[in-house]
């Protein structure tokens, strides 16, 4: 397997993570790097928060050498208070530190910050360049192809980024628009790379090995990287791996695998939690285990209602019992 370099940090040429906030919390990313998630990346985290104390900001900037090599990603839209988050985050000695300027979500953009910083690029150079000069590891920054349609601009864009020190830009090609749905346009990673000298992380539509290597052919990337395509299938990243070193397709586990790594997940989140908040959380996770299963529809419901680890465990156990022979 080869290596990518951000700044000094080597990342295997595999399948990275992308941050998911809300899920990609550490008991998931322990799974995903179990299963050979190359780089991982921790929840969004607000810039002001942090610069505010925020006991739960400051949970989420926590590194755990087993998730090494780790980004901390930050979200703002004032250059001051990225500095004064990003000597924060020092504290906790990430590998990386990236910049979110590709969220969707209305309460990220409404106050400028994820996608927004889109529509502008000066106060985004001016975020990355505050970053950077307070950083003690490489600062990277994920962006989209753009805003709409009609707004694509994510070559100038990431030539900004670079020229104002990123040492890395993570490119996911849909709009801000766009949200989650439709397809994303690839061709925009490419033209990114070809554009600026340093490593590009390409993402979005990748499910698959074949996703996987058809996206390096295709775009040039120096990394690739998914997010819900991870959900209930930690696995995949696995099965990237060995597709990308050997052209093998892995097949997908069975019932009593998904079933044993979905309780090995929840008892993880529990573990770091507790039962209350821990099974809440967890509810979502066991509806994508068992997404496809025979009698999903009712059991997604059923997940609904979990409130302990025991439920879980019955929930399962009812699943396997009524599966085909």
């Amino acid at each position: 397997m080869d290596f990518i370099t951000i700044g000094n940090v080597k990342i295997e040429k595999s399948c990275a993570l992308s941050p998911m906030a809300s899920v990609a919390d550490r008991a998931y990313r322990e799974l995903c790097r179990e299963y050979g998630a190359s780089y991982l990346c921790s929840e969004m985290v607000s810039a002001k928060g942090l610069c505010y104390g925020g006991a739960g900001s400051l949970e989420l900037c926590e590194v755990h050498n087993e998730e090494r090599p780790y980004a901390v990603q930050l979200f703002g839209e004032e250059p001051e208070y990225m500095a004064k988050a990003v000597e924060i985050v020092n504290r906790f000695k990430p590998d990386v530190i990236d910049i979110n300027m590709g969220c969707p979500v209305a309460k990220v953009v409404n106050t400028g910050g994820g996608s927004a910083l889109m529509k502008t690029p000066e106060l985004a150079a001016e975020l990355v360049k505050a970053a950077v000069s307070r950083a003690d590891c490489p600062v990277t920054v994920k962006f989209r192809a753009g805003w709409d349609q009609t707004n694509i601009n994510a070559v100038p864009f990431g030539i900004m980024m670079e020229q104002a020190g990123a040492a890395a830009l993570a490119v996911h090609p849909r709009t801000k628009t766009q949200m989650y749905s439709g397809h994303s346009d690839w061709s925009v990673i490419k033209a990114v790379k070809d554009a600026v000298g340093i490593p590009v992380i390409g993402n979005g539509d990748i499910s698959n090995g074949e996703d996987a290597a058809k996206m390096y052919s295709e775009t040039g990337c120096d990394l690739v990287s998914l997010a819900r395509a991870s959900n209930g299938r930690p696995w995949v990243f696995e099965q990237i791996k060995r597709y990308l070193e050997t052209g093998e397709v892995l097949p997908e586990p069975s019932l009593e695998e998904r079933l044993s790594v979905m309780l090995n997940h929840a008892e993880r989140i529990v573990g770091y939690k507790g039962e209350a908040q821990g099974v809440r959380e967890a509810r979502k996770n066991v509806a994508w285990y068992l997404k496809g299963v025979r009698g999903a529809a009712k059991y997604r419901n059923m997940s609904d209602t979990l409130n302990t680890l025991d439920d879980i465990r019955r929930l399962a156990e009812e699943v396997y019992r009524n599966a085909p022979l």
